[in-house]
C-alpha cells in the first residue's frame, strides 16, 4: 500500500517539475519575441537550474518507489519537497509576471 501512495505522489511531483519547466520555457519563448523581453530572458535564466534539479529529485524519488519500504518513505519525502518547491517557484514566477486580464 505504501508503494502505490509513494507512486502517486512521486508522479505528482514529476508531473509539477516538468510543469514548472514548461512554463519557464513557454516565459523565454515569449521574452525573446519581445523587444525589452531581455529581464525576463535574464530571470528565466536563473531560474533553470531551480526548475531542473526539483524534476531531476522527482524522478530519483519515482525511481526509489521501486524498492522496499524504506526507499518508499525516502521516495515520498524527496518527491513532497520537490513537488512542493517546483510549485512555489511556478507561484512565485506566474505572480510576477502575470498580466491583467
Amino acid at each position: 500500500m505504501i508503494d502505490l501512495i509513494a507512486t502517486i505522489i512521486a508522479i505528482a511531483s514529476v508531473l509539477a517539475g516538468l510543469g514548472y519547466l514548461g512554463y519557464l520555457a513557454l516565459l523565454n519563448n515569449a521574452a525573446g519575441k519581445r523587444a525589452g523581453g531581455a529581464p525576463v530572458a535574464q530571470y528565466v535564466r536563473s531560474r533553470w537550474p531551480i526548475a531542473g534539479g526539483a524534476t531531476a529529485v522527482s524522478l530519483l524519488a519515482w525511481l526509489f518507489t521501486s524498492g522496499n519500504t524504506a526507499m518508499d518513505i525516502l521516495a515520498i519525502i524527496l518527491a513532497a519537497g520537490s513537488g512542493a518547491t517546483s510549485v512555489k517557484a511556478l507561484q512565485s514566477t506566474q505572480a510576477k509576471y502575470r498580466s491583467g486580464g
